[in-house]
C-alpha cells in the first residue's frame, strides 16, 4: 500500500474500467460514434500530467499486464471496483461490460470487485439479466448511464417509474451501490441527460440504497452538493474531479472540494481513478501531497487532514463494499450510515459558533 511520512494509505480505486475501443469493435454503421466517443475520452487524457500522456492506439485497448503494472504495481491501488459502461449501439460487443470485466476476476479476484449494469428501457430481459449477473458475479454495485442511447431512446430519468423497477429489484437482490454517471458530456450524448435532479427523488424513495454520483454532476457542482446534503446515501464520486481538476485546473479543483468537503463531508466521498483515462499513481501521490490554498478566496473551505485523505481514498469505499481494511489502516468513517449530512453540518455550525 501508499506510504508517504510514515503515514499509511489504504487505496480502494471504486472508479475504474477495462474497455474495448479498438477499431475491430466499432459497430459497422455507428463508426463515428464509437470513435467520437474515444475521442473525447482522450481528450480528458490529455488533462492528466504530460509524462503520463500515451498513444492513441494504446489507449484504445489496455492489456491484462497493462492493468495490472498501471493499478497494481506502480498505481498504489490496493483494491478496484470495476464500472461497467455497455455503449452496445457503438461498440459490437460492448465497450466495456461486464463480461469482460470479469474476464480478470480469475486473475486479481482478490483484489477486485466487478459491478453490473442494468437499463430500465430492457424491461423484463433486464430484469433476468441483471438476476443472473447478480448470481454469477456477487454483484454489489451497479454503473448506470442515465444518458445511454437505446432503441432510439436517448436517455432516461431514475425517477422513472421503469427505472424504479429496477431499483427495487436491485435492492431485492442485496445490491446496495448504485453508481450514476452525472457529469461531463461525453460526444454524442445529450447533456440534459446528466442532471442530478432525478437522483435526489431516487435517493429518497430507496433510502437503503447507497447513490455514488460519479463526477459529482460536474460542471454543475452547486446543484449536486445541495442536493446531496439533504439526502443520507448519496455519494461525491470523485472519479473526473481529481484525474480532470487536480492538475489542469487547480483552482477550479479547490472550489469543487471545497464545495464538497463543506456540504458532503470526508465521510461520504469516494476516489476513482477513471482508469484508462488516467493512471492512478500520479492521482493518488498528487492528492496526498495536496492542500486547499493559502488564500482569500478559499478560506471558508475545511482543510484535509491526514485522516480527510485516508477516508476518501479508500476507507469510505472500503466500508460500503464490506472490503477488509488491514488493522493499522482503519478508522471510523459514517460511510454506509444512515445518519442526515445536513443534521452533521447543523450541528458542526452551532459547535463552532459556541466555541
Amino acid at each position: 500500500m501508499y506510504e508517504k511520512d510514515g503515514e499509511k494509505y489504504f487505496i480502494v480505486d471504486s472508479h475504474s474500467h477495462f474497455w474495448d475501443a479498438s477499431r475491430e469493435n466499432w459497430k459497422p454503421g455507428a463508426e463515428q460514434y464509437a470513435k467520437g466517443w474515444i475521442d473525447c475520452f482522450y481528450g480528458y487524457h490529455q488533462l492528466g500530467p504530460p509524462e503520463t500522456h500515451w498513444d492513441y492506439d494504446h489507449y484504445l485497448k489496455v492489456t491484462p499486464e497493462d492493468f495490472e503494472r498501471d493499478m497494481f504495481i506502480e498505481g498504489h491501488v490496493d483494491y478496484a471496483v470495476f464500472q461497467s459502461t455497455y455503449l452496445k449501439e457503438w461498440y459490437t460487443n460492448g465497450f466495456n461490460t461486464v463480461e469482460q470485466n470479469a474476464q480478470l476476476l480469475e486473475r486479481f479476484g482478490d483484489r477486485l470487485i466487478v459491478n453490473g449494469r442494468f437499463d430500465p428501457r430492457d424491461g423484463d430481459p433486464g430484469l433476468k439479466q441483471l438476476e443472473m449477473d447478480a448470481e454469477k458475479y456477487n454483484l454489489k454495485g451497479v454503473k448506470l448511464y442515465t444518458a445511454e442511447w437505446n432503441s432510439g431512446s436517448r436517455g432516461y430519468k431514475l425517477s422513472d417509474p421503469e427505472a424504479y423497477v429496477f431499483l427495487a429489484k436491485a435492492q431485492e437482490l442485496g445490491i446496495k451501490n448504485i453508481h450514476v454517471h452525472k457529469g461531463p458530456t461525453i460526444w454524442p450524448l445529450d447533456k440534459d441527460a446528466f442532471d442530478v435532479a432525478d437522483v435526489d427523488h431516487a435517493a429518497t424513495d430507496f433510502p437503503e440504497l447507497n447513490f455514488i454520483v460519479e463526477h459529482v454532476g460536474l460542471p454543475r457542482i452547486e446543484d449536486f452538493c445541495f442536493m446531496a446534503v439533504q439526502e443520507p446515501n448519496v455519494y461525491a464520486g470523485l472519479s473526473v474531479v481529481i484525474g480532470g481538476l487536480m492538475h489542469a485546473r487547480p483552482k477550479f479543483f479547490a472550489k469543487v472540494m471545497g464545495e464538497l468537503l463543506f456540504w458532503v463531508g470526508e465521510d461520504k466521498m469516494t476516489f476513482g481513478g477513471d482508469y484508462n483515462i488516467w493512471v492512478p499513481k500520479w492521482q493518488v501521490e498528487g492528492f496526498v501531497d495536496w492542500q486547499m490554498p493559502d488564500d482569500d478566496a478559499f478560506t471558508d473551505y475545511p482543510r484535509l487532514t491526514t485522516a480527510t485523505k485516508k477516508k476518501i481514498l479508500g476507507l469510505n469505499a472500503a466500508k460500503l463494499y464490506d472490503i477488509p481494511v488491514p488493522p493499522e489502516c482503519r478508522l471510523e468513517t459514517s460511510a454506509g450510515a444512515q445518519d442526515t449530512p445536513g443534521e452533521q453540518l447543523v450541528t458542526e455550525a452551532a459547535a463552532a459558533g459556541s466555541s
